[in-house]
């Protein structure tokens, strides 16, 4: 583009959040705990006084609010990605929170939560880096256990439940689930976690982070009376497993259906699926997701996932101000990763190639806003680019499940240990 837009700042250090903000997030926070009677449970947390790292599961706003209760009256600096911080970059600055653009390599953050923690703060991060699509664990980044090494100071893991049934990523409309449920866990003292070997570290964060937010639905008895409680739920399940048909899932109220061959099922309000007719494939939400990352995973291996050349909008966030449309192009997601090309607004070629090996897991977004649409959210250093396909079939739940394919898969082809936050 001709224009030069200011970019954010990345390189700017975090500060200790504003005395008088405290207070407002505590006001902001702790309404809703108690509306939802979040129960939190300390497990060798008590007393547990910062610098520690808390590493925290992603499911719904909430989630923030619940760990502003945790850590009550320590003060925090969280990770946040930088569409978070879209008009009010210095409030979120104020109150704490450190910037980075989603699935990149930026060391410059690291050197930045070491100060946090050398200034006394408790270091918050949602590793997982993105809401979950289905109440379950997403994938975790091979550094993480090198970092909580290097950082060298308490690692603490806050898991909640309920958060998903109460908001889907899908449908963000509240269920009014209550009570929810937390558990923060010391997984590792200063002096432990400095002696421990990093995929030591990896296979016990991997296992803290196991959860399934419509197990435990079930289990607690937790009903959902909201008459549209499946609507948007075809975003997640876009493949029919009656006939196997893609892309062609719709939903309404509380039934998800297949428009090719008419099948359907209601969604009860304990968060389980019964077909209409015939056979019930999955009762399990969580169960038909993992049914289609099996297929996915198939496509893969035999050289034949691809989405052809798939036209595309593309927006661009080079700071915290607004997006601001770049202009026309295609994106081709296969074997070799992300390839997004096209002419701005301008009349200037525009280009990102992420490959497979530089991408383990993507963003996405259903219905960006209510109004913008699906897309697919890929980042460089410098920018972030949101990237709506449209007049085509498409899922970008299918390519957030084959970005995580394709590099499981060119792990194992070149013979290279898969991290256990990712098988």
């Amino acid at each position: 583009m001709k224009t030069e837009f200011k970019r954010f700042d990345m390189a700017k250090k975090p500060v200790n959040t504003k005395w008088y903000l405290r207070p407002i997030t505590w006001l902001l926070s702790f309404p809703d705990v108690k509306k939802h009677r979040a129960i939190i449970r300390k497990n060798g947390a008590e007393g547990l006084k910062p610098p520690y790292l808390l590493l925290c599961n992603h499911n719904a706003f909430l989630d923030f609010k619940v760990a502003t209760k945790a850590i009550f009256p320590h003060r925090a600096n969280y990770v946040v990605a930088i569409d978070g911080f879209i008009g009010r970059e210095k409030l979120l600055r104020n109150v704490g929170c450190v910037c980075k653009r989603k699935f990149t390599n930026d060391v410059s953050l690291i050197f930045k939560l070491i100060r946090s923690a050398k200034a006394g703060n408790v270091v918050v991060i949602y590793p997982e880096a993105r809401y979950s699509l289905c109440g379950t664990t997403a994938v975790l980044p091979e550094s993480l256990g090198g970092f909580c090494r290097l950082l060298g100071i308490p690692v603490v893991t806050l898991i909640c439940h309920g958060h998903h049934v109460n908001s889907p990523f899908w449908n963000l409309h509240e269920r009014g689930v209550k009570p929810t449920e937390a558990e923060m866990t010391l997984l590792y003292t200063a002096e432990e976690v400095k002696k421990a070997d990093p995929d030591e570290i990896n296979r016990r964060l991997v296992e803290a982070f196991q959860y399934d937010d419509f197990a435990w639905q079930k289990e607690r008895g937790i009903l959902t009376p909201y008459e549209k409680r499946a609507e948007g739920l075809h975003k997640v399940l876009y493949q029919c497993p009656a006939c196997g048909a893609e892309y062609e899932m719709d939903s309404k109220d509380a039934m998800i259906f297949c428009r090719r061959c008419g099948k359907s099922w209601t969604m009860r309000e304990d968060g389980s699926l019964s077909a209409d007719a015939g056979k019930t494939e999955f009762s399990h939400i969580p169960d038909w997701y993992e049914w289609e990352r099996q297929n996915v995973r198939r496509e893969v291996e035999e050289g034949r996932y691809s989405t052809g050349e798939m036209p595309v909008t593309v927006d661009t966030l080079p700071n915290a101000d607004r997006f601001i449309r770049l202009g026309e192009g295609v994106m081709i997601h296969d074997e070799n990763g992300f390839t997004v090309r096209g002419t701005d607004v301008d009349g200037d070629p525009f280009e990102m190639v992420k490959p497979v090996p530089t991408l383990y897991s993507c963003h996405i977004e259903y219905n960006y806003l209510g109004k913008h649409g699906d897309c697919v959210d890929l980042n460089t250093l410098e920018d972030t680019w949101y990237i709506y396909p449209h007049d085509c079939a498409f899922s970008v739940t299918k390519m957030a499940l084959a970005t995580e394919e394709l590099y499981f898969h060119y792990k194992r082809k070149e013979g290279k240990p898969i991290h256990p936050g990712l098988a």
